[in-house]
């Protein structure tokens, strides 16, 4: 019934760098420094991610070069101290990775993210093999979608099965993504369906009504 959601392979770059567990620290920076990422999936055999470097994994070094005693005192978990002394990525990385299906949906992805707290995810495929990485600027691409191909989704997957006999008076009007339903309709207790639906059509920032409803005549302005 409705259109089908984009998934993580639609977004995420597949160009991707990558390192071994030996290597060097001074290869990490360097890498991140070229590609102008902030953290590096680690890889082993064809591909399998079994880790991820990120920027906060190599500054515990920078942090005991002043004053190592005092940076020993706030580096209070074992495991940054373990990593200031660190100089491969097997010693810094954290693992295991979190990482992202290339068939997980975006929405599914940016819940990772948020719940991770992190600002990109490796992408695996079924058997775990490194296929790109998503970031959270590749997620927000869904919100460049055309307004039109957003209103032509809504009126043939939303407003024709919801409001079959006013799909024809319904109009669907978006601007920036931001969607307006205007016309008459004779059951009001869907519009909050109608909502829901809007808001999980891909691109959508938010949904508007200006409704009357057939049999009362009541105007049913303002959003659910």
């Amino acid at each position: 019934m409705y259109g089908t959601p984009h998934i993580v392979s639609d977004v995420m770059t597949q160009t991707v760098a990558a390192v071994g567990r030996r290597a060097p620290f001074k290869e990490l920076v360097q890498l991140m420094q070229d590609w102008q990422v902030s953290a590096l999936p680690v890889i082993e055999g064809e591909g399998r991610v079994v880790g991820v470097v990120s920027e906060a994994d190599l500054l515990p070094k920078e942090e005991l070069r002043d004053d190592p005693d005092a940076a020993y005192l706030q580096l209070r978990r074992a495991v940054d101290v373990a990593k200031a002394g660190a100089t491969t990525a097997g010693d810094l990385m954290t693992c295991p990775a979190l990482t992202v299906r290339a068939d997980a949906t975006v929405a599914e992805a940016a819940r990772f993210m948020a719940q991770g707290g992190v600002k990109r995810l490796p992408v695996v495929d079924e058997t775990g093999l490194l296929r790109g990485v998503v970031s959270r600027a590749d997620l927000l691409k869904v919100f460049l979608r055309d307004d039109e191909d957003i209103a032509q989704e809504v009126r043939r997957e939303i407003v024709s099965y919801l409001f079959p006999l006013s799909s024809a008076t319904l109009q669907v009007e978006v601007d920036g993504g931001v969607v307006t339903l205007t016309g008459r309709i004779r059951d009001r207790a869907l519009v909050p369906v109608a909502a829901r639906l809007v808001r999980a059509v891909e691109g959508v920032v938010d949904v508007r009504f200006d409704l009357v409803h057939d049999e009362h005549g009541v105007s049913g302005a303002g959003r659910p």
